[in-house]
């Protein structure tokens, strides 16, 4: 069994100049796609339930899902609630085998995020298990815009939650479909100055693919999160075996035919962030 915490592969990560891919899964052929890539690319994988997947399936059931794959894996395999938005939230995916939190206050005033993000990280870690948290609110492409982060609150939300990893906001938004953004270097800059905690990029699909494999090998941005360009990668897939045959109608045998490409789209990911 293959199953590790967030701090598990965030630190060697941090230490020897790589990032690792979070992954953003909506159901067991993107997940199982996943870590079919994670293990051609002999390399770490983060598996993560994000408010969408978990809308559509119960935390329990992911959870069993991901540990699971975890089981027979021949790579790390973390299990990742992503933006977990309640305490509550936080703790049925605990009990349901999920081995790292990220609890999302960065909607909220500093005292409040730090606050709560805390209370997650203190239950994270009396179970043996990771917390993410996020200071600087990463907006939505065509929809909430972003809140930059401030690298002096930056410093002081890592002393005080005691997070194994820090969601930054420096340019990045989520469901970029494009790459044509890039991230504020000189604040990440500044905020790798003010802290020494692993950096996370939310909405990864948006930044150019140089500058994921600069900023993975020359900065402590450790983890990337990727969810829009992959599941570009299954629609597209999806699209093709439904219209290659209108008479098919077995969900099973169309769905088989997004593993391949969905695989390969997670490898390219995987393999830009080891440099």
């Amino acid at each position: 069994m293959t199953l590790v915490t967030l701090k598990d592969v965030l630190q060697p990560a941090l230490q020897q100049g790589y990032a690792v891919g979070g992954l953003v899964t909506l159901g067991w052929e993107d997940m199982r796609a996943y870590v079919a890539a994670a293990e051609a690319e002999n390399c770490a994988v983060i598996l993560q339930a994000g408010p969408g997947c978990r809308a559509h399936t119960p935390l329990p059931v992911l959870g069993k899902m991901f540990r699971h794959l975890a089981e027979s894996a021949s790579v790390p395999v973390v299990a990742h609630l992503d933006h977990g938005y309640t305490y509550d939230e936080c703790s049925e995916a605990l009990d349901s085998g999920f081995t790292s939190l990220m609890f999302d206050g960065s909607r909220k005033p500093l005292v409040d995020n730090i606050k709560e993000t805390l209370q997650i990280a203190e239950m994270a870690h009396n179970s043996g298990i990771s917390c993410e948290g996020e200071i600087g609110f990463v907006g939505y492409s065509g929809g909430e815009a972003s809140a930059g982060t401030d690298p002096a609150e930056a410093a002081q939300f890592a002393v005080e939650t005691g997070v194994d990893a820090m969601a930054i906001s420096v340019g990045n938004v989520h469901l970029q479909q494009d790459k044509e953004g890039g991230l504020d270097e000189p604040r990440i800059a500044a905020i790798q100055a003010a802290t020494d905690v692993p950096l996370v990029i939310h909405g990864g699909s948006g930044v150019p693919v140089e500058q994921r494999r600069r900023l993975a090998t020359t900065t402590n941005v450790c983890k990337f999160n990727i969810g829009t360009e992959l599941r570009m990668a299954f629609g597209n897939a999806m699209r093709e075996a439904v219209n290659r045959d209108p008479e098919r109608f077995d969900r099973v045998t169309i769905l088989k035919e997004t593993h391949d490409p969905v695989m390969a789209a997670a490898r390219t990911v995987l393999r830009n962030l080891k440099g």
